[in-house]
């Protein structure tokens, strides 16, 4: 069996996630293959900027996935190990990458999201992910409050 080592984007811009929609019509969150001397943030980043025309930034690591599947094109069983890291959005803006066989894709209400998500692993990571994201803006809000008090 080929095991692939990868990393990818559970992405936020506000109250919504992004996801895509591949080749398969399956509605899945961006990732890629770590190729040797690369970061796995440097690939999430990229992946998320790739396939789906997205500027964002990493806020922490989210955890881990593993799935196998047969590869038509390899002819042989596939092993992903993926690792996600939580990111933010700088903007909505969303272009799915047409030549990488991304139909779709774009920012969803989460609740609409969890719906389209094909995979449960995905639907669970993207629910997990928003509880942090939740927090991690509480956090972030609290901080610019005290930023606030101080310059006054």
């Amino acid at each position: 069996m080929l095991t692939r080592i990868c990393s990818g984007g559970v992405v936020f811009f506000k109250d919504k996630v992004l996801i895509l929609k591949n080749e398969k019509g399956e509605w899945v969150l961006p990732k890629g293959v770590i190729r040797p001397g690369r970061l796995a943030q440097e690939v999430a980043i990229e992946r998320v900027k790739l396939e789906a025309g997205v500027n964002a930034r990493i806020v922490s690591c989210v955890g881990e996935t593993c799935y196998e599947f047969y590869s038509v094109t390899r002819q042989r069983p596939v092993c992903n190990q993926i690792t996600w890291f939580l990111m933010e959005a700088l903007s909505e803006n969303c272009n799915p990458n047409v030549e990488l066989n991304f139909s779709d894709g774009g920012f969803y209400p989460i609740e609409e999201a969890l719906d389209m998500i094909t995979y449960s692993q995905d639907k669970s990571l993207v629910r997990t992910s928003y509880k942090r994201y939740l927090e991690y803006c509480k956090e972030k809000e609290k901080n610019e409050d005290e930023k606030d008090e101080v310059i006054v």
